[in-house]
């Protein structure tokens, strides 16, 4: 039976039956024992009006270690956590302490002393959010949405904004990392989607933006977030490292975006797309079925924020790399090539978080899809064919031996149909059919139909034949009419018509 105390009414009943009835009626009306009746015949004390003691029922398995060993270790660092004084104890007294026996007390009395004599504790202060003062900004690995892109994973970032007060939020598809030039650029967007401009930005240490780089990048980056934010007329904040409740409306948020996108990707009924856009599209279209549950909230905050600018502003890291006589340049060790024309010229390159775009002077003269380095340590080529193929027609033997031979063909169906030609043909008749199937996409401009008909080759297991291959994609010639009768109408219909209309 769970033991109950007893209550001042319980023995007041008793004190007032035990005139009239035994000792065992008095005690089982009031609802306790015979032994607590004789423990209350002894003392009539009400329970009410005894002072507990409590007593230890047990030994202390600590006293005599307790404030020599263990307190002034604590006294000098409250870090140290329970287990790890248990371990300094067995080291120091293994006799005393064979076992983890005492771990649950130790925890409990090192517990106990951090709540009475350990160092004060930081504590949140909730606030309440002002229209148009803050807008926040994170990075989120979006890797568990499992997102595929033409079948292969697709590893990714979220970038991620959102207004404190309205909770209206603009999310972007990062290819790379935590870059000034991601950040920048996706801030930019989501603050001309919003239509104003808050007070305050904040975002977190962003650590990763600043990994590895020199003392002079990282000054060169923090006067370049100082002008972009003040061009915009915002100032810039971030949270302490580690205090993520700091930057807490984004950082919720992130987890609240996931589970909608991934939601959505189950009612579409595939985590699979074809291109980059498709999915970036997706995302959009998600985030503003989000955004329509705050309409109000942000035509209320609207009236709050600074107007944008008259421009953007520079959203991008600017490189300047010459064209080499290799037909392209390098940037950040990934290797672009450009038309042979621009070979021994300084290119002005733009380069963005999946783009980058060379001009020679205003004249935008190359732009590529931007790559990233392999971890194998090979370096990475991308290569436009239609930038090389005039100088390998000249050179088709060439082709061969190429460090950018893989990445020349513009679709898989062109590699495929190379690895045939290398297995079923000797090399000098190989690369200049390899070449002629190149040239004739470039020259006639029919990549896509081509790849088609190379796919019906191999399929039918004939060897591509870049002759009847062009013969094939010759256009059809049709009869034109020799004579084509064209009625004039009179001058008279016109002045009927004016007539009319007036």
């Amino acid at each position: 039976m769970a033991y109950k105390p007893i209550t001042d009414q319980q023995v007041r009943l008793y004190m007032t039956d035990i005139q009239n009835h035994s000792q065992r009626t008095a005690a089982a009306r009031a609802g306790f024992s015979e032994r607590t009746a004789r423990r209350f015949d002894a003392d009539p004390t009400l329970p009410s009006q005894r002072k507990i003691v409590r007593r230890r029922t047990v030994a202390d398995p600590l006293e005599g270690y307790w404030e020599t060993d263990l307190l002034p270790l604590l006294e000098n660092d409250s870090a140290l956590q329970a287990v790890t004084l248990l371990r300094h104890l067995q080291g120091l007294h293994p006799l005393a302490f064979p076992d983890d026996r005492i771990r649950r007390t130790l925890e409990r009395r090192v517990r106990q002393w951090r709540a009475l004599s350990g160092p004060e504790r930081d504590i949140i202060f909730r606030q309440t959010p002002e229209p148009g003062y803050m807008a926040q900004s994170d990075f989120t690995h979006a890797d568990e949405l499992q997102v595929m892109i033409a079948g292969q994973p697709f590893r990714h970032l979220l970038y991620h904004f959102v207004m404190v007060y309205s909770r209206w939020e603009h999310v972007g598809v990062v290819l790379g990392g935590e870059s000034f030039t991601a950040l920048a650029e996706n801030l930019q967007q989501a603050l001309w989607s919003l239509g104003g401009v808050p007070q305050n930005h904040r975002t977190d240490s962003l650590s990763a933006a600043f990994r590895n780089l020199t003392a002079d990048q990282r000054e060169d980056i923090t006067k370049r977030y100082d002008a972009f934010v003040g061009h915009y007329g915002m100032d810039a904040s971030r949270n302490n490292r580690g205090e993520a409740h700091e930057n807490g409306a984004v950082e919720s948020q992130n987890r609240h975006l996931k589970k909608a996108i991934e939601q959505a990707l189950i009612l579409r009924g595939s985590h699979d797309f074809a291109t980059i856009e498709e999915y970036r599209c997706f995302i959009d279209l998600t985030v503003a079925r989000r955004n329509k549950q705050r309409v109000a909230a942000v035509q209320a905050e609207r009236a709050h924020l600074k107007p944008l600018p008259q421009r953007r502003t520079t959203d991008f890291t600017e490189i300047v790399a010459p064209v080499t006589r290799t037909g392209g340049f390098l940037i950040k060790s990934i290797f672009y090539s450009a038309p042979s024309q621009l070979i021994g010229q300084r290119l002005r390159v733009h380069l963005y978080d999946d783009r980058i775009e060379a001009f020679l002077g205003g004249t935008l003269v190359v732009s590529h899809s931007r790559a990233r380095r392999r971890g194998d340590g090979h370096r990475v080529h991308v290569i436009n064919y239609h930038h090389v193929i005039h100088a390998l027609r000249r050179k088709p033997q060439a082709l061969w031996s190429s460090i950018y031979r893989d990445s020349l063909f513009p679709r898989t169906q062109y590699a495929e149909a190379w690895k045939v030609l290398q297995r079923d043909l000797p090399r000098r008749d190989a690369c200049r059919r390899m070449v002629d199937l190149l040239f004739i996409a470039h020259d006639q401009a029919c990549e896509g139909e081509l790849a088609h008909l190379l796919v019906a080759d191999l399929d039918a297991g004939r060897v591509p034949d870049p002759k009847a291959l062009a013969s094939r994609l010759a256009p059809r010639h049709m009869a034109l009419p020799r004579d084509v009768a064209v009625a004039h109408p009179s001058l008279d219909s016109f002045d009927a018509l004016l007539g009319a209309s007036a």
